[in-house]
């Protein structure tokens, strides 16, 4: 029994060393902001659930911190700053500047950015895949941890889960492809949207 100890504590060692590596987890961020983060801007299809919001699917097109996301009842634009958001079944547009945890709920590759921000960084391997964590410890923070999935081999995110107090949301993603995005999607266009009635919430 001793024996078997002496040889189980040094693996034991060495998988609490990976889970706690966060010079690898940062690795892994910062190749997976590269392959998102590309210059010319990115696409993808996404579908977000949670047990307090629902499920709803769509697209996504993304250009650095900017993005453009439509599901079957909302269309959403943010150009880095201002996000217009319009609700088909109102026809109204609510002009605002989200939270982290908003920007999070429509694009869920803001991760590339918000890792930077003070969280403690882990990682595990599963599989073809790296699991990275992040916790944001006792610090404040409209998103207070999160785990991504993300390939091994191209650095491609597939899920993303995010905890905001006490309630969890799953975001996947497929159909990830490096597209070059125009800068104009990102930005709401009134003329397109004649009738709508615009709230400013800023």
């Amino acid at each position: 029994m001793k024996k078997l100890l002496v040889l189980l504590f040094p693996m034991l060692l060495s998988l609490s060393g990976h889970a706690q590596n966060p010079a690898l987890a940062k690795k892994v961020l910062e190749k997976t902001g590269q392959v998102i983060g590309r210059t010319g801007g990115v696409s993808a299809n996404f579908t977000i659930s949670s047990s307090k919001y629902g499920s709803t699917s769509g697209t996504l097109a993304i250009k650095g911190t900017k993005f453009n996301a439509r599901t079957d009842k909302a269309l959403v634009w943010y150009n880095g700053k201002t996000q217009w958001s319009y609700l088909k079944s109102t026809n109204e547009v609510n002009v605002s500047t989200p939270t982290q945890a908003q920007r999070m709920s429509m694009n869920p590759y803001s991760f590339i950015n918000i890792w930077k921000t003070g969280y403690s960084l882990g990682i595990t391997s599963k599989g073809a895949n790296y699991i990275v964590h992040l916790s944001g410890g006792k610090q404040k923070r409209t998103i207070n941890e999160m785990y991504i999935t993300v390939n091994k081999n191209n650095y491609i995110p597939s899920l993303v889960k995010m905890r905001q107090g006490q309630t969890w949301s799953t975001i996947s993603i497929r159909n990830f492809h490096a597209k070059n995005q125009p800068n104009s999607i990102f930005t709401f266009n009134s003329k397109e949207y004649p009738s709508a009635e615009i709230i400013d919430l800023r």
